[in-house]
């Protein structure tokens, strides 16, 4: 399967973005269980992150993202971008 990058921007509040994180990262769990190897992090700044995952196509990678309570809440401005990797 290949790589998909979500390189996301917050766009609410620390106090709101907070009260998701945790539904978010349930959410990343369910990924890793389903076999999309996820990973989600943050920019030592204040303000954005990413998550990383596989998935079989970019229309399933959009449904993926789509499911991310951090997108439903309206909490990330995102791109979402197929990762080619070029040495493993």
């Amino acid at each position: 399967m290949p790589w998909f990058v979500k390189i996301e921007e917050g766009v609410v509040d620390r106090p709101t973005f907070d009260r998701y994180v945790p539904a978010h990262k349930a959410f990343v769990k369910e990924l890793i269980t389903k076999g999309h190897e996820a990973r989600t992090g943050y920019w030592s700044c204040f303000g954005g992150g990413m998550l990383l995952f596989k998935a079989s196509s970019m229309e399933e990678a959009k449904n993926i993202v789509a499911q991310d309570p951090l997108v439903r809440n309206g909490c990330v401005h995102y791109q979402l971008y197929e990762w080619k990797i070029v040495v493993e």
